[in-house]
């Protein structure tokens, strides 16, 4: 069973997600068959120059897959820091947990930048990094909630599937509490519905140290 962090929003769903590694996000398979414009080369040639990653759109196995391998070449290369721009509805949890581990594993540090929304396994991504290295643009949405998915087959399997459910959506409250420095049960309650916030109200919360408006204030 694949658990979603499901968004449930009047808005409609964002477009399919995007990386700066723009060509490594496509399937391997296309790539085989289609060469590289030379504007897509000086492209990729200034997005792994800049140190910038773009996390934006649904959280799947093949940006979880782009991502991670932008951050450990990134992190291979120099260790000097890396920003990542996070613009997400959620997904996947294990394609959210992938990238959090990620973040958490590589020794280059990692500001996240929170622009349009951060929600569900966005926001998981997002709180990988320390609290003093993350900022967001001033009309950034965030939104937490419980995951959910279905179940399905025989009661023993509808059982487990849904003991598993709730072991993750404790394990995601925990996390928020310890990043955020919320209590634990009022980081539960909260996620008990969307729960969603304001730039400032997010920095209220402890997700965000600051909002930003410009890139120079990054340093």
């Amino acid at each position: 069973m694949r658990r979603r962090h499901n968004r449930r929003t009047p808005h409609s769903i964002a477009e399919p997600a995007l990386n700066a590694i723009t060509l490594a996000n496509d399937d391997p398979d296309d790539r085989k068959n289609a060469k590289p414009e030379r504007g897509d080369r000086i492209e990729e040639q200034l997005a792994f120059k800049s140190r910038f990653v773009l996390v934006f759109g649904e959280i799947s196995d093949k940006l979880a897959l782009a991502t991670c391998r932008r951050l450990l070449a990134l992190s291979e290369e120099s260790e000097a820091p890396i920003s990542m721009l996070i613009s997400s509805p959620g997904g996947h949890v294990e394609s959210g947990d992938a990238i959090h581990d990620v973040i958490r594993f590589i020794r280059a540090p990692v500001t996240a930048i929170g622009t349009g929304w951060v929600a569900s396994a966005g926001a998981h991504i997002f709180l990988a990094v320390p609290k003093e290295r993350r900022v967001c643009l001033p009309n950034t949405r965030f939104m937490i909630h419980q995951p959910a998915g279905g179940a399905g087959g025989q009661a023993t399997d509808i059982a487990i599937q849904a003991k598993e459910i709730l072991r993750t959506r404790e394990r995601i409250a925990r996390v928020i509490s310890v990043q955020t420095g919320q209590p634990l049960e009022k980081v539960v309650a909260d996620m008990e519905r969307d729960f969603w916030m304001s730039a400032d109200e997010a920095v209220a919360y402890g997700i965000v140290s600051r909002v930003i408006e410009r890139q120079k204030d990054l340093a």
